[in-house]
């Protein structure tokens, strides 16, 4: 009985943990244009651009404990949940380089990172497989670029606080790039050993 209920909440598509993931999706273009309309003619709008990351930030925590908590794991939420991750890092890559806040060759590593992702998941569908899961590394990574995308928006500007937010910022975008790409290297490895075993089965 308890296997049968398990998977019935994971084949649930109306879970709170969704629900928030979902939002978070929502969230992305109106993040995007919260931090464009000063390009455009808009008045400044980074303090809301700010609140939108955070609230973003915290709904990210909370679907993937209460999943676990509350038994609904699910087959949707973990599409939604690093699907909503990297819109959230490229549309603030594609703000904050329109804004000359990120240089091009930060922008240009991460992308460059997913264009490789992008290849390992054409691969294992090629071979009948699944997407890999988000690992720790690759969460650890996220979190590191969430911390550090609204610290650098912090830091356009000036006086104090302008300057110790680009001081952490640059730090979480360091740290957040090395370890984008270690988790990118090593689901390179792992896709590798998938087609060797493929390779030696038949």
């Amino acid at each position: 009985m308890e296997v049968q209920e398990t998977r019935v909440q994971t084949d649930r598509v109306l879970t709170i943990p969704n629900i928030l993931s979902m939002a978070r999706l929502v969230g992305v273009p109106l993040f995007l244009w919260l931090i464009l309309r000063p390009e455009f003619g808009g008045p400044q709008s980074d303090g809301w651009a700010l609140l939108v990351l955070a609230l973003s930030g915290i709904s990210d925590y909370l679907d993937g404990k209460l999943a676990r908590r509350w038994n609904q794991i699910s087959s949707l939420g973990r599409l939604l949940d690093p699907a909503a991750d990297r819109l959230y890092i490229l549309s603030t890559l594609v703000g904050l380089t329109w804004r000359e806040i990120l240089p091009i060759w930060l922008t240009a590593a991460l992308l460059a990172r997913e264009l490789v992702l992008l290849v390992m998941v054409g691969i294992l569908r090629r071979h009948g497989y699944p997407p890999p899961q988000v690992n720790f590394l690759g969460k650890a990574a996220t979190f590191n670029l969430m911390y550090a995308f609204p610290l650098l928006l912090l830091s356009d500007g000036s006086g104090w606080l302008a300057s110790l937010a680009a001081i952490f910022g640059w730090a979480f975008a360091g740290w957040g790039t090395t370890l984008y790409w270690w988790a990118g290297v090593l689901y390179v490895v792992q896709v590798r050993r998938i087609v060797r075993a493929d390779a030696m089965a038949d």
